[in-house]
């Protein structure tokens, strides 16, 4: 991971609190089509590796969005709260969540081949495919 910082945030209502003590500075956008479902447009988030609290745990619903990741959600709100992935157990959580979002850097994109034409990102940034991302996280077939 690159340089870390601390962090806390919530959901839209406050219902769902968190705090991550291990943040990378480095945003991505994800581009692939569940992402873009998920939330409408990219997904803009940081990685905060396993070092996440969460408050008002009983108001968050999780959703096996495939088989080595769930994405959560405040049940109350419905706003979009991490991406989990099942085998490290690794959070990558929306970084307008933070309180202090202006910290983070949009520095990385991922499914770039799945990106639809009708936006583009300024920032020059390291771009991976679909293949690979699969390469570098999907858990290896049985």
């Amino acid at each position: 991971m690159s340089e870390t910082v601390k962090g806390h945030g919530n959901c839209l209502c406050g219902a769902v609190s968190f705090t991550v003590g291990d943040i990378s500075k480095n945003m991505g956008a994800c581009h692939c089509d569940t992402c873009r479902k998920w939330g409408g447009g990219p997904f803009l988030a940081v990685e905060c590796g396993t070092d996440v609290t969460f408050g008002g745990e009983d108001n968050i619903s999780v959703f096996n969005s495939s088989e080595w990741a769930q994405r959560g959600f405040c049940k109350q709100c419905g706003t979009h709260l991490f991406y989990r992935l099942l085998e490290s157990q690794e959070y990558i959580l929306p970084a307008g969540l933070f309180a202090d979002d202006e910290q983070f850097q949009l520095d990385h994109q991922v499914f770039i081949d799945q990106k639809p034409s009708n936006y583009c990102f300024s920032n020059d940034t390291k771009n991976m495919t679909g293949a690979e991302v699969f390469a570098m996280y999907a858990p290896p077939a049985e």
